[in-house]
């Protein structure tokens, strides 16, 4: 397909480009959450999105999908939804058969509506496909295809009737990304876009094969040993009371992120240095996704809330 790794990097770049370029004829701004989407899913991740209703959360990863050419489905989550609507459940037909009808989890690209307005029993039925990459109903495993990328979206007001994620299953997902209001003139872009007859033609910019060759091509990009080693260490420095602990952790932070987060700082870092077109991450490759990946997995405690320190906060410090 290209003659070296190299020559394929600069493929990816290119291939990147093009996808921000198709994506923003639907959505306005929201550059950092696209470009984390897409990291996420070329490091073979997870994304947990949070923000209030109205942000085209739904209208992006429908729109990735289409550029990607994958097959979506979109899952609302409900106090009585069951794993069966999810999973898929098995059915008597004409001959007194069991047959398997295959749940929503069986697309590419999976978009988990307010995750946390589900029971656990749900949430993990779901977490569990995305741990496994299969599922199993009645004793016989049906594997899922392949690319496959959850994207689960959680509403930061109204906490009233939801479920929140436990911290191992909030350690499941790559990364935490937080969408934020338009600008003012993006707001505008957006109103008149969505409130006349526009309508845009969205061109496919990869195919799913090509997205698990690049997939597996980040893999292979190699990582210096400082590179490795800044990463475990700003992992290790979110850990109240062990060799590496910051001063802020003792302080502030009740749990502090697992060795999963030095896997996905060093994965992220990859694709963050080969979207910007070099062939091996440096330091502030790992600092650039950095609060994607720890933000969810630190837990403040009392004191931190008194005080009003916030996680991002921490985080800034563990980075000077």
């Amino acid at each position: 397909m290209y003659k070296s790794d190299v020559e394929a990097i600069d493929a990816f770049v290119e291939k990147y480009k093009a996808l921000k370029t198709e994506i923003a004829k639907v959505i306005v701004g929201q550059d950092d959450v696209i470009k984390n989407v897409i990291i996420s899913i070329f490091s073979k991740g997870h994304g947990l999105l949070i923000g209030v209703p109205g942000l085209a959360k739904t209208l992006l990863i429908n729109t990735i999908s289409k550029v990607l050419d994958l097959s979506y489905s979109r899952i609302q989550f409900t106090p009585d939804l069951m794993p069966s609507d999810i999973i898929g459940t098995e059915i008597l037909d004409e001959s007194r058969k069991f047959r398997f009808i295959k749940g929503p989890i069986f697309a590419n690209i999976i978009l988990a509506d307010e995750i946390n307005r589900t029971p656990p029993k749900t949430q993990s039925a779901l977490l569990e496909a995305m741990q496994e990459k299969a599922i199993t109903v009645a004793g016989k495993s049906y594997k899922l295809d392949e690319p496959f990328f959850v994207l689960a979206t959680q509403n930061p007001i109204e906490q009233e009737g939801t479920y929140p994620l436990p911290e191992a299953q909030l350690d499941r997902f790559m990364f935490n990304i937080w969408l934020d209001y338009p600008s003012f003139s993006e707001e505008i872009a957006v109103v008149k876009n969505t409130t006349s007859e526009y309508e845009t033609d969205l061109n496919v910019v990869l195919k799913a094969e090509e997205i698990i060759f690049f997939q597996n091509l980040l893999r292979k990009i190699p990582v210096p040993d400082n590179v490795y080693q800044y990463a475990v260490t700003l992992s290790s420095k979110t850990r109240p009371n062990g060799t590496e602990s910051h001063e802020w952790a003792n302080n502030y932070i009740t749990w502090g992120a697992g060795p999963r987060a030095s896997q996905y700082l060093i994965l992220g870092a990859k694709c963050h240095a080969a979207i910007n077109g070099k062939y091996s991450p440096d330091i502030e490759d790992i600092q650039a996704v950095a609060f994607n990946v720890l933000r969810h997995r630190i837990v403040i405690n009392y004191k931190a809330e008194a005080e009003g320190i916030r996680v991002e906060d921490i985080i800034n410090e563990l980075l000077k």
